[in-house]
Protein backbone atom coordinates (compact mmCIF):
# COMPACT_ATOMS: atom_id res chain seq x y z
CA UNK A 1 0.00 0.00 0.00
CA UNK A 2 1.35 3.20 -1.15
CA UNK A 3 2.48 5.97 2.05
CA UNK A 4 1.86 9.54 1.73
CA UNK A 5 4.41 11.76 1.68
CA UNK A 6 5.64 15.63 1.76
CA UNK A 7 8.31 16.04 -0.29
CA UNK A 8 10.08 19.72 -0.26
CA UNK A 9 9.27 21.79 -4.07
CA UNK A 10 10.45 25.35 -3.97
CA UNK A 11 10.24 25.80 -0.14
CA UNK A 12 7.46 24.06 0.73
CA UNK A 13 5.87 21.11 1.50
CA UNK A 14 4.26 19.28 -1.64
CA UNK A 15 2.27 15.66 -0.76
CA UNK A 16 2.95 12.86 -2.71
CA UNK A 17 2.80 8.78 -2.54
CA UNK A 18 6.28 6.75 -1.97
CA UNK A 19 7.42 4.66 0.07
CA UNK A 20 10.51 5.53 2.84
CA UNK A 21 14.22 4.17 1.42
CA UNK A 22 15.44 5.13 4.57
CA UNK A 23 13.91 5.62 8.32
CA UNK A 24 16.22 8.73 8.60
CA UNK A 25 14.93 10.54 5.69
CA UNK A 26 11.30 11.00 7.09
CA UNK A 27 9.44 11.59 10.02
CA UNK A 28 5.76 11.99 11.22
CA UNK A 29 4.39 15.80 10.52
CA UNK A 30 2.29 16.44 13.62
CA UNK A 31 1.00 19.32 11.86
CA UNK A 32 -0.95 17.53 9.54
CA UNK A 33 -3.77 15.11 9.72
CA UNK A 34 -3.10 11.68 9.92
CA UNK A 35 0.91 12.37 10.77
CA UNK A 36 1.77 11.96 7.03
CA UNK A 37 5.70 11.35 6.38
CA UNK A 38 7.86 14.34 5.94
CA UNK A 39 10.65 13.72 3.37
CA UNK A 40 13.55 15.97 5.01
CA UNK A 41 15.85 17.81 2.84
CA UNK A 42 19.60 16.85 2.76
CA UNK A 43 20.56 19.38 5.32
CA UNK A 44 18.21 18.08 7.95
CA UNK A 45 18.93 14.43 7.33
CA UNK A 46 21.08 12.84 10.69
CA UNK A 47 23.26 10.17 9.82
CA UNK A 48 25.58 7.40 11.64
CA UNK A 49 28.60 6.36 11.39
CA UNK A 50 28.69 3.08 12.60
CA UNK A 51 27.75 3.32 16.28
CA UNK A 52 28.31 7.02 15.81
CA UNK A 53 25.33 9.00 15.25
CA UNK A 54 25.79 12.51 13.30
CA UNK A 55 23.12 15.40 13.71
CA UNK A 56 21.46 16.92 10.93
CA UNK A 57 23.73 19.67 9.62
CA UNK A 58 21.21 22.16 9.69
CA UNK A 59 20.07 21.29 13.42
CA UNK A 60 21.05 23.54 16.47
CA UNK A 61 24.09 20.33 17.50
CA UNK A 62 26.12 20.41 14.39
CA UNK A 63 25.31 24.48 14.02
CA UNK A 64 26.84 25.65 17.10
CA UNK A 65 30.13 22.69 16.41
CA UNK A 66 31.00 24.71 13.47
CA UNK A 67 30.57 27.97 15.21
CA UNK A 68 32.75 26.99 17.72
CA UNK A 69 35.28 25.49 15.73
CA UNK A 70 35.36 28.95 14.21
CA UNK A 71 36.24 30.48 17.54
CA UNK A 72 38.41 27.28 18.08
CA UNK A 73 40.61 29.06 15.50
CA UNK A 74 40.17 32.63 16.68
CA UNK A 75 39.63 33.91 19.69
CA UNK A 76 41.02 30.29 20.76
CA UNK A 77 44.62 31.54 18.88
CA UNK A 78 43.93 34.89 20.45
CA UNK A 79 43.51 33.59 23.87
CA UNK A 80 46.89 31.25 23.40
CA UNK A 81 48.51 34.36 22.55
CA UNK A 82 47.48 36.82 25.04
CA UNK A 83 47.78 34.14 28.04
CA UNK A 84 51.44 34.39 27.23
CA UNK A 85 51.42 37.77 28.42
CA UNK A 86 52.28 40.65 26.75
CA UNK A 87 51.78 38.83 23.49
CA UNK A 88 54.62 36.69 23.55
CA UNK A 89 56.65 39.89 23.70
CA UNK A 90 58.91 40.42 26.99
CA UNK A 91 57.40 44.11 27.74
CA UNK A 92 53.81 44.05 28.00
CA UNK A 93 52.93 47.80 27.49
CA UNK A 94 52.68 47.39 23.61
CA UNK A 95 50.30 44.29 23.93
CA UNK A 96 48.26 46.26 26.53
CA UNK A 97 47.96 49.46 24.06
CA UNK A 98 47.48 46.89 21.68
CA UNK A 99 44.34 46.14 23.85
CA UNK A 100 43.08 49.07 24.86
CA UNK A 101 42.90 50.28 21.11
CA UNK A 102 41.09 46.64 21.04
CA UNK A 103 38.69 47.01 23.80
CA UNK A 104 38.01 50.60 22.84
CA UNK A 105 36.73 49.68 19.29
CA UNK A 106 35.14 46.54 20.84
CA UNK A 107 32.97 48.34 23.58
CA UNK A 108 31.48 50.74 20.99
CA UNK A 109 30.60 48.02 18.00
CA UNK A 110 30.07 45.23 20.32
CA UNK A 111 26.99 47.30 22.03
CA UNK A 112 25.24 48.06 18.61
CA UNK A 113 26.98 44.76 17.30
CA UNK A 114 23.08 42.80 17.46
CA UNK A 115 21.92 45.15 14.88
CA UNK A 116 24.54 44.04 12.08
CA UNK A 117 24.18 40.99 12.75
CA UNK A 118 20.43 40.33 12.42
CA UNK A 119 20.09 42.51 9.25
CA UNK A 120 24.06 41.11 7.52
CA UNK A 121 23.48 37.37 8.54
CA UNK A 122 25.68 35.13 10.70
CA UNK A 123 28.11 33.95 8.10
CA UNK A 124 29.24 36.99 6.96
CA UNK A 125 29.23 38.65 10.33
CA UNK A 126 31.48 35.82 11.80
CA UNK A 127 33.84 35.46 8.67
CA UNK A 128 34.83 39.26 9.42
CA UNK A 129 35.29 38.57 12.15
CA UNK A 130 37.47 36.02 12.22
CA UNK A 131 39.65 37.87 9.64
CA UNK A 132 40.55 40.58 12.11
CA UNK A 133 42.43 37.63 14.29
CA UNK A 134 44.76 37.14 11.65
CA UNK A 135 45.77 40.55 11.22
CA UNK A 136 45.89 40.69 14.95
CA UNK A 137 48.70 38.02 15.22
CA UNK A 138 50.03 39.17 12.35
CA UNK A 139 51.14 42.44 13.78
CA UNK A 140 53.02 40.81 16.61
CA UNK A 141 54.83 38.96 14.15
CA UNK A 142 55.87 42.33 12.40
CA UNK A 143 56.37 43.48 15.39
CA UNK A 144 59.03 40.78 16.46
CA UNK A 145 61.57 41.81 13.46
CA UNK A 146 60.61 45.80 13.57
CA UNK A 147 59.62 46.70 17.23
CA UNK A 148 56.49 49.29 15.14
CA UNK A 149 54.37 49.43 18.19
CA UNK A 150 51.98 51.38 15.37
CA UNK A 151 51.04 48.30 13.38
CA UNK A 152 49.88 46.37 16.85
CA UNK A 153 47.74 49.00 17.78
CA UNK A 154 45.48 49.45 14.61
CA UNK A 155 45.34 45.73 14.64
CA UNK A 156 43.99 45.74 17.78
CA UNK A 157 41.26 48.48 17.00
CA UNK A 158 40.22 46.76 13.75
CA UNK A 159 40.23 43.23 15.95
CA UNK A 160 37.32 45.51 18.21
CA UNK A 161 35.50 45.67 15.22
CA UNK A 162 35.46 42.22 13.82
CA UNK A 163 35.62 40.71 17.44
CA UNK A 164 32.44 42.76 18.26
CA UNK A 165 30.99 41.32 15.22
CA UNK A 166 31.84 37.13 15.85
CA UNK A 167 31.21 37.05 19.63
CA UNK A 168 27.49 38.70 18.81
CA UNK A 169 26.73 35.94 16.21
CA UNK A 170 28.39 33.35 18.43
CA UNK A 171 25.98 34.44 21.24
CA UNK A 172 22.83 35.20 19.50
CA UNK A 173 23.57 31.32 18.14
CA UNK A 174 24.53 29.34 21.39
CA UNK A 175 21.26 31.43 23.22
CA UNK A 176 18.35 31.05 20.71
CA UNK A 177 19.21 27.69 18.74
CA UNK A 178 18.63 24.98 21.30
CA UNK A 179 15.84 24.18 23.55
CA UNK A 180 15.43 25.68 26.68
CA UNK A 181 16.23 22.31 28.25
CA UNK A 182 19.05 22.26 26.71
CA UNK A 183 20.55 25.59 26.68
CA UNK A 184 23.18 24.89 29.84
CA UNK A 185 24.87 22.31 27.63
CA UNK A 186 24.94 23.60 24.54
CA UNK A 187 26.66 26.47 26.35
CA UNK A 188 29.27 24.23 27.66
CA UNK A 189 29.91 22.17 24.72
CA UNK A 190 30.97 25.39 23.05
CA UNK A 191 33.07 26.51 25.54
CA UNK A 192 34.71 23.24 25.88
CA UNK A 193 35.29 23.64 22.29
CA UNK A 194 36.54 27.09 22.13
CA UNK A 195 38.63 26.24 25.14
CA UNK A 196 40.41 23.04 23.37
CA UNK A 197 41.69 25.92 20.69
CA UNK A 198 43.28 27.63 23.30
CA UNK A 199 44.96 24.32 24.57
CA UNK A 200 46.32 23.48 21.78
CA UNK A 201 47.14 27.12 20.97
CA UNK A 202 49.29 27.12 24.42
CA UNK A 203 51.00 23.87 23.34
CA UNK A 204 52.11 26.09 20.08
CA UNK A 205 54.42 27.76 22.09
CA UNK A 206 54.90 25.21 24.53
CA UNK A 207 56.24 23.10 21.93
CA UNK A 208 58.21 26.02 20.44
CA UNK A 209 60.08 27.08 23.56
CA UNK A 210 60.08 24.35 26.01
CA UNK A 211 63.79 24.44 25.96
CA UNK A 212 63.98 28.39 26.43
CA UNK A 213 64.17 30.55 29.49
CA UNK A 214 63.63 33.68 27.41
CA UNK A 215 61.06 36.43 27.44
CA UNK A 216 59.97 36.39 23.87
CA UNK A 217 58.38 33.45 21.53
CA UNK A 218 60.03 32.81 18.23
CA UNK A 219 58.49 33.22 14.39
CA UNK A 220 57.38 30.00 14.63
CA UNK A 221 54.72 30.46 17.23
CA UNK A 222 53.13 33.01 15.62
CA UNK A 223 53.14 32.08 12.07
CA UNK A 224 51.59 28.92 13.13
CA UNK A 225 48.54 31.14 14.46
CA UNK A 226 48.30 33.13 11.43
CA UNK A 227 47.17 30.05 9.73
CA UNK A 228 44.76 28.27 12.06
CA UNK A 229 43.28 31.93 12.45
CA UNK A 230 42.97 32.49 8.71
CA UNK A 231 41.57 28.73 8.93
CA UNK A 232 38.66 30.39 10.73
CA UNK A 233 37.39 32.76 9.06
CA UNK A 234 36.86 30.33 5.89
CA UNK A 235 34.88 27.97 8.26
CA UNK A 236 32.15 30.25 8.98
CA UNK A 237 31.28 30.57 5.56
CA UNK A 238 30.36 26.37 6.05
CA UNK A 239 27.31 27.78 8.26
CA UNK A 240 23.72 27.81 7.42
CA UNK A 241 21.44 30.65 7.54
CA UNK A 242 19.23 31.01 10.86
CA UNK A 243 16.07 30.82 9.08
CA UNK A 244 16.87 26.86 7.92
CA UNK A 245 17.90 25.70 11.21
CA UNK A 246 15.48 23.36 12.49
CA UNK A 247 15.20 21.92 16.10
CA UNK A 248 14.53 18.45 16.58
CA UNK A 249 10.82 19.01 17.15
CA UNK A 250 10.47 20.86 14.16
CA UNK A 251 10.49 24.11 15.37
CA UNK A 252 12.47 27.07 13.89
CA UNK A 253 14.88 30.04 15.61
CA UNK A 254 12.44 33.09 16.25
CA UNK A 255 13.73 35.78 13.67
CA UNK A 256 12.83 38.78 12.01
CA UNK A 257 11.84 37.63 8.35
CA UNK A 258 12.37 40.93 6.70
CA UNK A 259 15.15 42.97 8.98
CA UNK A 260 16.15 46.17 7.73
CA UNK A 261 18.91 48.74 9.14
CA UNK A 262 15.91 50.88 10.35
CA UNK A 263 13.54 48.04 12.12
CA UNK A 264 16.95 46.51 13.73
CA UNK A 265 18.23 49.74 15.37
CA UNK A 266 14.46 50.66 16.49
CA UNK A 267 15.13 46.99 17.95
CA UNK A 268 17.88 47.89 19.99
CA UNK A 269 16.16 50.25 21.81
CA UNK A 270 13.22 48.12 22.08
CA UNK A 271 15.38 45.53 23.92
CA UNK A 272 16.16 48.12 26.64
CA UNK A 273 12.64 49.31 26.64
CA UNK A 274 10.78 45.85 27.19
CA UNK A 275 14.05 44.13 29.42
CA UNK A 276 14.56 47.07 31.41
CA UNK A 277 15.54 44.30 34.23
CA UNK A 278 19.06 42.84 31.69
CA UNK A 279 20.31 46.09 33.28
CA UNK A 280 21.13 44.04 36.47
CA UNK A 281 22.88 42.07 34.37
CA UNK A 282 25.47 44.66 33.46
CA UNK A 283 28.11 44.85 36.26
CA UNK A 284 28.33 41.42 35.98
CA UNK A 285 29.41 41.71 31.70
CA UNK A 286 31.78 44.71 32.73
CA UNK A 287 33.70 42.02 35.82
CA UNK A 288 33.64 39.15 32.98
CA UNK A 289 36.97 40.16 31.21
CA UNK A 290 38.06 42.62 33.70
CA UNK A 291 40.30 39.83 35.42
CA UNK A 292 42.01 38.68 32.41
CA UNK A 293 44.63 41.57 32.77
CA UNK A 294 45.80 40.73 36.42
CA UNK A 295 45.84 37.06 35.53
CA UNK A 296 47.96 37.45 32.17
CA UNK A 297 49.98 40.37 32.89
CA UNK A 298 50.31 40.53 36.36
CA UNK A 299 50.53 36.91 37.63
CA UNK A 300 51.73 34.77 34.51
CA UNK A 301 53.75 37.39 32.60
CA UNK A 302 54.81 38.87 35.71
CA UNK A 303 56.40 35.84 37.87
CA UNK A 304 57.11 33.31 35.20
CA UNK A 305 59.49 33.05 32.26
CA UNK A 306 57.90 32.04 28.28
CA UNK A 307 57.87 27.85 28.93
CA UNK A 308 56.57 28.25 31.82
CA UNK A 309 53.99 30.70 31.12
CA UNK A 310 52.65 28.47 27.96
CA UNK A 311 52.80 25.60 30.57
CA UNK A 312 50.32 27.69 32.62
CA UNK A 313 48.23 28.36 29.65
CA UNK A 314 47.87 25.00 28.98
CA UNK A 315 46.80 24.77 32.50
CA UNK A 316 44.36 27.48 32.52
CA UNK A 317 42.60 26.38 29.36
CA UNK A 318 42.12 22.88 30.06
CA UNK A 319 40.49 23.99 33.76
CA UNK A 320 38.14 26.08 31.20
CA UNK A 321 36.91 22.84 30.04
CA UNK A 322 36.27 21.25 33.23
CA UNK A 323 34.52 24.31 34.61
CA UNK A 324 32.29 25.05 31.78
CA UNK A 325 31.68 21.28 31.82
CA UNK A 326 30.64 21.08 35.42
CA UNK A 327 28.23 23.87 35.30
CA UNK A 328 27.13 23.70 32.14
CA UNK A 329 25.51 20.13 32.87
CA UNK A 330 24.42 21.37 36.38
CA UNK A 331 22.74 24.04 34.92
CA UNK A 332 20.28 21.67 32.88
CA UNK A 333 19.48 19.32 35.79
CA UNK A 334 15.88 18.39 36.44
CA UNK A 335 14.96 21.08 39.12
CA UNK A 336 13.30 23.84 38.07
CA UNK A 337 15.27 26.45 36.45
CA UNK A 338 14.20 29.33 39.04
CA UNK A 339 15.68 27.12 41.48
CA UNK A 340 18.50 26.37 39.22
CA UNK A 341 19.16 29.80 39.14
CA UNK A 342 19.12 30.66 41.89
CA UNK A 343 22.07 27.78 42.98
CA UNK A 344 24.03 29.31 40.26
CA UNK A 345 24.41 32.24 41.71
CA UNK A 346 25.01 30.74 44.93
CA UNK A 347 27.70 28.60 43.20
CA UNK A 348 29.12 31.68 41.61
CA UNK A 349 29.57 33.85 44.98
CA UNK A 350 31.04 30.62 47.10
CA UNK A 351 33.98 29.93 44.71
CA UNK A 352 34.31 33.73 44.08
CA UNK A 353 35.20 34.20 47.61
CA UNK A 354 37.02 31.03 47.87
CA UNK A 355 39.41 31.13 44.95
CA UNK A 356 40.24 34.65 44.60
CA UNK A 357 40.60 34.73 48.77
CA UNK A 358 43.58 32.07 47.65
CA UNK A 359 44.90 34.80 45.27
CA UNK A 360 44.78 37.19 47.61
CA UNK A 361 47.26 35.38 49.86
CA UNK A 362 49.59 34.23 46.56
CA UNK A 363 49.35 38.98 45.71
CA UNK A 364 50.65 39.58 49.20
CA UNK A 365 54.68 38.01 48.05
CA UNK A 366 55.55 40.14 45.59
CA UNK A 367 55.16 43.58 43.81
CA UNK A 368 55.85 45.34 40.53
CA UNK A 369 58.63 47.26 41.49
CA UNK A 370 60.10 43.98 42.58
CA UNK A 371 59.58 41.88 39.48
CA UNK A 372 60.44 44.67 37.06
CA UNK A 373 63.71 45.02 39.15
CA UNK A 374 66.92 44.44 36.40
CA UNK A 375 68.46 41.04 37.07
CA UNK A 376 65.04 39.39 38.33
CA UNK A 377 64.70 35.91 37.95
CA UNK A 378 61.50 34.70 37.09
CA UNK A 379 59.63 31.39 38.19
CA UNK A 380 60.36 28.04 36.23
CA UNK A 381 58.20 24.90 36.51
CA UNK A 382 61.54 23.58 38.15
CA UNK A 383 61.38 26.04 40.62
CA UNK A 384 60.48 24.99 44.50
CA UNK A 385 57.36 26.24 45.22
CA UNK A 386 55.84 25.99 41.49
CA UNK A 387 52.89 23.66 42.71
CA UNK A 388 50.96 26.07 44.78
CA UNK A 389 50.36 28.97 42.18
CA UNK A 390 50.30 26.34 39.45
CA UNK A 391 47.25 25.13 40.91
CA UNK A 392 45.66 29.32 41.69
CA UNK A 393 46.28 29.41 38.00
CA UNK A 394 44.11 26.79 36.95
CA UNK A 395 41.57 27.43 39.23
CA UNK A 396 41.11 31.39 37.58
CA UNK A 397 40.79 29.12 34.74
CA UNK A 398 37.98 27.44 36.05
CA UNK A 399 36.63 30.33 37.87
CA UNK A 400 36.53 32.53 34.53
CA UNK A 401 34.72 29.49 32.63
CA UNK A 402 31.89 28.98 35.53
CA UNK A 403 31.57 32.83 35.38
CA UNK A 404 31.00 33.32 31.47
CA UNK A 405 28.37 30.00 31.53
CA UNK A 406 25.95 31.33 33.98
CA UNK A 407 26.08 34.62 32.42
CA UNK A 408 25.44 33.03 29.10
CA UNK A 409 22.48 31.00 31.07
CA UNK A 410 21.27 33.79 32.98
CA UNK A 411 20.95 35.46 29.51
CA UNK A 412 19.51 32.81 27.47
CA UNK A 413 16.77 32.24 30.60
CA UNK A 414 15.03 35.47 30.08
CA UNK A 415 14.27 34.99 26.25
CA UNK A 416 14.03 32.51 23.16
CA UNK A 417 13.62 35.08 20.64
CA UNK A 418 16.59 35.25 18.40
CA UNK A 419 16.71 38.76 17.97
CA UNK A 420 16.58 39.62 20.99
CA UNK A 421 19.62 37.47 22.06
CA UNK A 422 21.88 39.31 19.61
CA UNK A 423 20.76 42.41 20.88
CA UNK A 424 21.68 41.10 24.61
CA UNK A 425 25.30 39.56 23.59
CA UNK A 426 26.25 42.52 22.01
CA UNK A 427 25.10 44.39 25.29
CA UNK A 428 27.06 41.71 27.17
CA UNK A 429 30.11 41.84 24.79
CA UNK A 430 29.66 45.64 24.33
CA UNK A 431 29.82 46.07 28.25
CA UNK A 432 32.52 43.25 28.77
CA UNK A 433 34.67 45.54 26.39
CA UNK A 434 35.16 48.24 27.85
CA UNK A 435 35.64 46.78 31.03
CA UNK A 436 38.85 45.52 29.25
CA UNK A 437 39.74 48.57 27.84
CA UNK A 438 39.96 50.31 31.03
CA UNK A 439 41.62 47.61 33.12
CA UNK A 440 44.35 47.23 30.10
CA UNK A 441 44.79 51.04 30.27
CA UNK A 442 45.22 51.07 34.86
CA UNK A 443 47.76 48.14 33.76
CA UNK A 444 49.57 50.15 31.19
CA UNK A 445 50.00 52.77 33.63
CA UNK A 446 51.97 50.42 35.80
CA UNK A 447 49.12 50.72 38.53
CA UNK A 448 50.19 48.35 41.94
CA UNK A 449 49.99 44.84 41.34
CA UNK A 450 47.45 44.65 44.66
CA UNK A 451 45.43 47.38 43.66
CA UNK A 452 44.18 45.20 40.30
CA UNK A 453 43.92 42.27 42.21
CA UNK A 454 41.45 44.13 44.70
CA UNK A 455 39.33 45.99 41.75
CA UNK A 456 39.12 42.00 39.87
CA UNK A 457 37.84 40.79 43.60
CA UNK A 458 35.46 43.78 44.41
CA UNK A 459 33.81 44.01 41.06
CA UNK A 460 32.73 40.30 40.70
CA UNK A 461 31.75 40.24 43.94
CA UNK A 462 29.68 43.10 43.70
CA UNK A 463 28.23 42.87 40.34
CA UNK A 464 26.76 39.54 41.96
CA UNK A 465 24.99 41.17 44.49
CA UNK A 466 23.81 43.56 41.68
CA UNK A 467 22.69 40.70 40.01
CA UNK A 468 20.55 39.13 42.58
CA UNK A 469 17.02 41.05 42.35
CA UNK A 470 17.05 39.73 38.38
CA UNK A 471 17.77 35.91 39.23
CA UNK A 472 15.17 36.03 42.15
CA UNK A 473 12.41 38.06 40.32
CA UNK A 474 12.91 37.29 36.34
CA UNK A 475 14.57 34.11 35.97
CA UNK A 476 10.96 32.20 35.00
CA UNK A 477 10.83 28.35 34.84
CA UNK A 478 9.96 28.56 30.73
CA UNK A 479 9.43 31.67 28.60
CA UNK A 480 5.78 31.17 26.22
CA UNK A 481 6.25 30.88 22.50
CA UNK A 482 3.61 33.37 22.57
CA UNK A 483 5.67 36.45 24.40
CA UNK A 484 9.17 35.57 22.31
CA UNK A 485 6.88 36.04 18.89
CA UNK A 486 5.91 39.56 20.00
CA UNK A 487 9.53 40.77 19.05
CA UNK A 488 9.56 39.34 15.67
CA UNK A 489 7.33 39.76 12.40
CA UNK A 490 7.00 35.97 12.14
CA UNK A 491 3.71 34.29 13.20
CA UNK A 492 3.53 31.24 15.83
CA UNK A 493 2.44 29.00 13.21
CA UNK A 494 5.89 29.54 11.51
CA UNK A 495 8.16 28.71 14.69
CA UNK A 496 5.99 26.30 16.06
CA UNK A 497 6.87 22.10 16.61
CA UNK A 498 5.86 20.51 13.86
CA UNK A 499 7.46 16.99 14.01
CA UNK A 500 6.14 14.11 16.45
CA UNK A 501 9.01 13.06 18.21
CA UNK A 502 12.50 14.29 18.36
CA UNK A 503 15.07 12.98 15.56
CA UNK A 504 18.32 14.18 16.69
CA UNK A 505 19.19 13.92 20.07
CA UNK A 506 17.83 17.17 21.47
CA UNK A 507 15.55 18.19 24.26
CA UNK A 508 12.34 19.82 23.14
CA UNK A 509 10.71 22.76 24.99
Amino acid sequence: MATTLATEKDGALATTNANPHSPGDYVHNAGEAGHPLVKRAWMYRPHRIGLIKIPAYASPPFQLGLVAFVCFLCPGMFNAVNGLGGGGQFSATTSNNSNVALYSTFSVVGFFAGTFANRMGIKLTLSLGGIGYFVYIASYLSYNHNQNAGFPIFAGALLGVCAGLLWCAQGAIMMSYPPEASKGRYISWFWMIFNLGAVLGSLIPLGQNINSTSGTVNDGTYIGFMVLTFLGAAVAWCLVDARHVQRADGSHVVLMKHPTWQSEFIGLYETLKMDTWVIFLFPMFLASNWFYTYQFNDVNLAKFNVRTRALNGVLYWSSQILGSFCFGYALDSRVRRSIRAKGAWAALFVITMAIWGGGYAWQKQYTRPEVSAKGYVKMDWTTSGYVGPMFLYMFYGFFDAAWQTCVYWFMGALTNNGRKLANFAGFYKGIQSAGAAIIFRIDALRAPYMNEFASCWGLLAGSLLIALPLILMKVRDTVPLEEDIKFSDETIEEVMPTLSHEADGEKAH
